[in-house]
């Protein structure tokens, strides 16, 4: 069973997917990929332990508190490649940013793009912070749910 809720968020209305032990994935209402991978699947909208722990990290995460990822039961879908790329996304620190050829480089990947493409369909928006992976220019670039809320979101974590 996968269940949904939504959680109404200071950048728009997320939806959190979760399974009865883990968050599955988080998606900005509308933005690109949006729920990619559970589309055969049946979503009950009925709030589950990991979303309500998730609320929380989102609560205290939108009032600057630098919540800790690692308190949450995360289990995303995707290929190993996705689960190496968004590895290195975690551990970028709280109010800092790398570049998609820095990525490449620290995980021996030849294309940039192949990075790029791992961190669109990041399935955990926030958590998996995406949004702190800027250009070779230091530019926002490529930003699932829209370069405004990745500003946005790179202007709380200062």
């Amino acid at each position: 069973m996968i269940f949904r809720t939504f959680y109404q968020s200071p950048l728009g209305q997320i939806s959190l997917l979760a399974d009865e032990e883990s968050l599955l994935g988080l998606y900005f209402v509308g933005q690109a990929y949006y729920e990619r991978g559970f589309e055969s699947f049946q979503l009950l909208n009925q709030e589950v332990t990991p979303h309500q722990e998730a609320k929380l990290w989102l609560d205290a995460y939108f009032a600057g508190r630098q919540p800790d990822p690692s308190q949450l039961r995360l289990a995303p879908h995707g290929t190993a490649f996705q689960h190496r790329v968004w590895s290195a996304l975690a551990a970028i620190p709280y109010g800092q940013t790398t570049t998609y050829g820095k990525l490449a480089t620290e995980l021996n990947c030849k294309s940039a793009q192949a990075i790029g493409s791992a961190v669109g369909k990041n399935p955990l928006s926030i958590i998996v912070p995406c949004h702190r992976v800027l250009g070779a220019d230091g530019s926002l670039t490529g930003y699932a749910g829209g370069l405004e809320r990745k500003a946005m979101l790179l202007e709380l974590e200062k």
